[in-house]
């Protein structure tokens, strides 16, 4: 998988992914064994009010710093050194053209005279970085190249919020690029290595569902969608009078009264499959693709109960649940039942970890 390159065009090992989303922070640690697997060291979360992010913009930048810092120590790691990522709407990415064989200064220059053009801002306003994606398909002697830019203040955002944890921002990604990294490994494990397969990555996040369509590595299509997992907090506080973080608590819980089920989570969750098969009918109107191969769901919503099933009814396609942590080797300090149930949710702080092990 194409992973953008750091903002800062560095990388440190050991690494922390920390992603920051609109209802929580979260954290993961991987290491290796000494057979080279991956071994899930630490996984932790911690929440965050509604209104303290909004859109990606950190609103209440001390209530957040505070719900790092508690995040950082909960974890337990010594490590200081992270990746974070920005939201795709935060950061403007470009695939370019240039001639192979470039060094790297040569490299640098012709991307800011590029980048210029479809930047619109000054470039003394913007963090840009680039990474070589490989040789250009449709023209001998080149090579494709990704630029990535955001304002800076995004940037230094995140970077104060890691400082104000006692971490070092080393590495800004992307959050479409970190789950994509993570969703990677799944999509390897499929029938075939996963070849050819037309897979819809989901993450239903607390008050948006982005939607990635992926084949061979390449994305043909992205969407978000203003829908997620905030509205069933709603519905359960129209329904019993909770405030909304008493909602929430029991939400996360399971301590609900008995007829939850049929009364607000079934409607919620055939909503919920209704709006993905929805996502999937602009994604086959626009594109030359009518089916998809698999769909594969992540995010805080994606474990609820029947929605798997529910989606498979409406679209006809194969559907899981992901668990990015598939496959690996899991430490003694993870808590094993509290993983299973959250473990979709951390798709992208997982691919933020992962950048530790990339050339």
């Amino acid at each position: 998988m194409v992973s953008v390159g750091s903002l800062f065009r560095r990388k440190a090992a050991p690494l922390l992914g920390v992603d920051i989303s609109s209802s929580s922070v979260k954290l993961v640690e991987l290491t290796r064994n000494g057979d080279g697997a991956l071994v899930l060291e630490r996984c932790v979360m911690e929440p965050l009010e509604r209104g303290w992010i909004t859109d990606g913009n950190i609103e209440k930048f001390d209530e957040v710093a505070e719900a790092m810092r508690r995040l950082v120590k909960k974890s337990g790691s010594r490590t200081r050194n992270a990746a974070l990522a920005l939201p795709p709407s935060a950061v403007i990415t470009k695939r370019i053209t240039l001639p192979a064989g470039l060094s790297e200064q040569e490299l640098e220059v012709q991307v800011e005279s590029e980048a210029s053009q479809y930047i619109p801002f000054s470039l003394d306003e913007v963090s840009l970085d680039f990474c070589v994606v490989g040789p250009a398909k449709n023209s001998q002697g080149d090579e494709e190249v990704l630029i990535a830019a955001s304002r800076k203040e995004k940037v230094q955002d995140r970077q104060g919020l890691a400082e104000a944890a006692g971490l070092r921002a080393v590495i800004v990604d992307i959050e479409s690029h970190a789950a994509r990294l993570a969703a990677g490994r799944l999509i390897e494990a499929l029938p075939s290595g996963g070849a050819d397969a037309v897979v819809a990555l989901f993450e239903i996040g607390a008050f948006t569902t982005s939607m990635q369509v992926i084949r061979n590595d390449e994305v043909l299509y992205e969407r978000d969608q203003a829908f997620g997992g905030a509205q069933l907090t709603q519905l359960i506080t129209r329904q019993y009078g909770f405030s909304q973080e008493e909602a929430e608590t029991k939400k996360r819980s399971g301590e609900l009264p008995d007829d939850y089920a049929s009364a607000v989570l079934r409607p919620f969750v055939d909503s919920l499959a209704q709006e993905l098969s929805r996502a999937l009918q602009f994604f086959f109107s626009s594109t030359p693709y009518h089916r998809v191969d698999y769909i594969l769901l992540a995010g805080g919503s994606a474990p609820l109960p029947g929605l798997v099933e529910q989606v498979i009814q409406n679209t006809g396609s194969a559907c899981m649940s992901v668990n990015p942590f598939d496959g690996m080797e899991i430490g003694g300090s993870v808590r094993l039942k509290k993983l299973m149930r959250e473990a979709p949710s951390y798709l992208t702080a997982c691919g933020l970890a992962m950048r530790r092990f990339l050339p």
